[in-house]
């Protein structure tokens, strides 16, 4: 019987095993998480889950009746230290070893860690640092937070709504950086300080220390900010240790051909670690969405079954912060931007050329606004 072995319970690793027996695959699925709980959404730990108005349960990828129906075999809590593709084996931390024909790493990404060694100082990454992170967020808390990115902001918009006080602090000149074009951030900048969020863009923090109850947090211009608690929010890095260990190529995450195969034999990667073509624009890319990592899953699990269609997908990801709606559509970043709406009605869209091209959309839509344009592709 063959057996396919997947690495990480994140929704990467999730759908491909779901895929596999949807697809027909009728061997052993053995899908290894570190975490002690079933897979879930992730998405929610920046907002509904961290605000407290859901319970874990209601956030699981599946109930555990479709694991066990799909005989999916769910190894919860496992960490696996060891990958020999010539042996094609797995070690787990436990001790035990198991042998696969084809392996899948969905090891995902981390927050960067900085200043970890603090008390008081957090990420967000699983279930457990939001409920770390939930317990201190109590009215009238002093939060700052390291990076205007998605996470960062879905945080602050959260914090607001439990009754603390929010700093965010971002080293670029605009919020969202990585995702939207300067002026879509800006529109941004003003939702959160609208808010009484303290949101501060060109700050480079440059220490972050206890001082008795409180914690100090120092940037490069002199400026500083008293807190109770941290979050860091300043981006991930892809967990390639296990690729690493195993002699699997690496390079701003684990490098996959458009079908998800690694140069090591039956070994494949999929979603945030995966280091991948981009068969739209050129080049490389490693994408770091929800969207994408299920797509992804799913797509290598069909090529792990023998399908042969390149994975092309145009990345998508979403945000809510303060009842705002924010849709991101391919690569916009920064050039040649089209506003279609009202901007300073939160209920526009915005596309972005490149060389004459389009690359990427963004639109925003307020609790008051009748519609958003949509834009369904970048073509």
């Amino acid at each position: 019987m063959r057996t396919v072995a997947i690495v990480g319970t994140g929704v990467a690793g999730a759908t491909a095993a779901l895929t596999l027996r949807a697809e027909g695959f009728d061997g052993r699925v053995i899908l290894i998480g570190d975490e002690p709980v079933a897979p879930y959404r992730r998405p929610a730990l920046s907002k509904d889950l961290l605000r407290g108005t859901v319970s874990p349960a209601k956030v699981r990828l599946q109930p555990h009746e479709v694991w066990w129906g799909s005989r999916i075999e769910l190894r919860r809590g496992c960490m696996v230290v060891g990958v020999d593709p010539g042996q094609h084996t797995l070690g787990l931390d436990d001790g035990t070893e198991i042998g696969y024909d084809q392996l899948l790493l969905a090891t995902g990404s981390r927050p960067r860690q900085l200043w970890q060694d603090v008390d008081g100082v957090h990420t967000l990454r699983t279930m457990a640092d939001a409920e770390r992170l939930r317990a201190t967020l109590v009215p009238d808390a002093r939060l700052v937070i390291i990076g205007a990115g998605l996470v960062g902001l879905e945080v602050a918009a959260t914090a607001r709504s439990l009754g603390c006080a929010v700093a965010v602090l971002e080293a670029e000149g605009t919020p969202l950086a990585r995702a939207v074009p300067a002026s879509v951030g800006e529109v941004f900048v003003d939702l959160h300080r609208s808010r009484g969020v303290d949101l501060c863009t060109g700050v480079r923090v440059d220490q972050v220390e206890r001082a008795g109850d409180a914690l100090v947090v120092s940037c490069t211009d002199g400026r500083w900010w008293v807190a109770d608690v941290v979050l860091v929010a300043a981006g991930t890095t892809p967990n390639t240790a296990l690729a690493d260990f195993a002699g699997v190529r690496v390079d701003d995450g684990i490098v996959v051909d458009a079908f998800g195969r690694t140069n090591a034999s039956d070994v494949f990667a999929a979603g945030d670690v995966a280091n991948l073509p981009n068969l739209v624009l050129g080049g490389r890319h490693r994408i770091e969405h929800w969207r994408h990592a299920g797509a992804h899953g799913a797509a290598v699990a069909r090529a792990m079954l023998g399908e042969r269609v390149p994975y092309r997908t145009v990345p998508q990801t979403w945000s809510d912060q303060f009842g705002v709606s924010l849709r991101v559509f391919g690569w916009p970043g920064d050039g040649d931007v089209t506003v279609h709406g009202a901007p300073e009605e939160l209920d526009f869209a915005a596309v972005v050329r490149r060389g004459g091209s389009v690359v990427g959309g963004v639109g925003v839509r307020g609790p008051a606004a009748v519609r958003t344009p949509r834009l369904r592709s970048v073509r």
